[in-house]
């Protein structure tokens, strides 16, 4: 009979999660020092143990590049880069469907995309960074990118253009975030950037492809809500205000459009590693959310929520119309 392989018997890869690299005497060794020259203490650990290594780059904003992790992963094996472990083939549950993806250059939007492509679908990859579009990773299916804002009439055209006769699914993932900001310190041009993108583009684009889900009887569009569509202390105003208003579309487009096959879903995340900034701007809301902040769950990763909302796209999720699913760690059950 051998003896089962330990932890420590595979080497560590950028792939590997923080928790994986803490049991690990030289990787733990290696974490301690990432977290001291990021200016971080050991509690962050907690929210963090959950994610692989390479992910803690994608969100630190240059504090951390993909030339560190790599030097780290070397570090602790012997100099050695070692292949990581293939993923399991994906299905091909979006073969012969076309998919609109906004938001496709990075965090969520861009592993939804990259999900989409993985399992076969030709995905309309829609952006501002025309750079960050090119680096997609391909998959089985095509990938058509759109250098688009979804605040202009004249971009949302080119959109649906692009897409042709057919749409079969839709994911709003495009947003902004608003600082944190309370009321009384929100000013005009805060609250109507956030509402521009995070609401008024929502329902733009989803307008414009309805005719083509009404005409062929099917579809699905998922929207990004929130934690924050959620509750009142996981954001500022104008973004709370906002995700709130993404629920509203979800449920009056379920209703509206249900009986014409059509279904109308939003996700709601936790705290997700996506590199966009999310940081307080107020003090007086920094000293007023503390407490609540202090409950969120461990941070996960922008593949997690791509799973949940190629789950509300998919054929897997017919039975679902009009919900809001919490993709949140269990935040929501607070």
């Amino acid at each position: 009979m051998t003896d089962q392989p330990t932890t420590h018997d595979a080497p560590l890869t950028a792939g590997d999660t923080i928790d994986r690299w803490l049991s690990h005497p030289e990787g733990s060794a290696v974490i301690g020092r990432l977290l001291e020259g990021m200016d971080q203490g050991p509690d962050v650990l907690d929210r963090i143990r959950r994610l692989p290594l390479r992910t803690l780059a994608e969100m630190s904003q240059g504090r951390l590049t993909d030339a560190m992790v790599e030097e780290m992963v070397r570090a602790v094996n012997g100099g050695e880069l070692p292949a990581e472990q293939e993923a399991a083939p994906a299905s091909a549950r979006f073969a012969g469907r076309t998919v609109i993806v906004t938001g496709a250059a990075s965090g969520i939007g861009r592993a939804t995309a990259e999900r989409l492509l993985a399992e076969g679908g030709r995905v309309i990859a829609v952006d501002l960074s025309e750079e960050g579009l090119a680096a997609l990773r391909p998959g089985a299916g095509e990938t058509v990118p759109v250098t688009a804002d979804i605040t202009r009439e004249e971009d949302i055209a080119r959109i649906v253009e692009a897409a042709g006769e057919r749409v079969d699914g839709l994911a709003n993932i495009a947003g902004i975030m608003d600082g944190m900001t309370p009321l009384h310190e929100t000013d005009d041009q805060l609250w109507e950037r956030v509402f521009s993108i995070n609401v008024t583009g929502t329902f733009a684009l989803t307008r414009a492809v309805l005719p083509r889900m009404l005409e062929a009887r099917r579809g699905s569009i998922v929207h990004t809500a929130s934690e924050a569509s959620l509750r009142g202390s996981a954001a500022g105003t104008a973004y709370t205000a906002s995700k709130h208003a993404v629920v509203g579309l979800t449920r009056s487009g379920a209703v509206l459009y249900g009986p014409h096959g059509i279904r109308t879903n939003a996700v709601a995340p936790g705290p997700t590693a996506t590199g966009i900034e999310g940081g307080f701007r107020s003090e007086f809301a920094q000293q007023r959310l503390a407490p609540f902040f202090a409950q969120i769950p461990p941070v996960t990763t922008a593949q997690t929520l791509a799973s949940s909302i190629t789950w509300l796209l998919s054929d897997d999720a017919e039975n679902i119309n009009g919900q809001v699913l919490a993709s949140d760690g269990g935040w929501s059950a607070q």
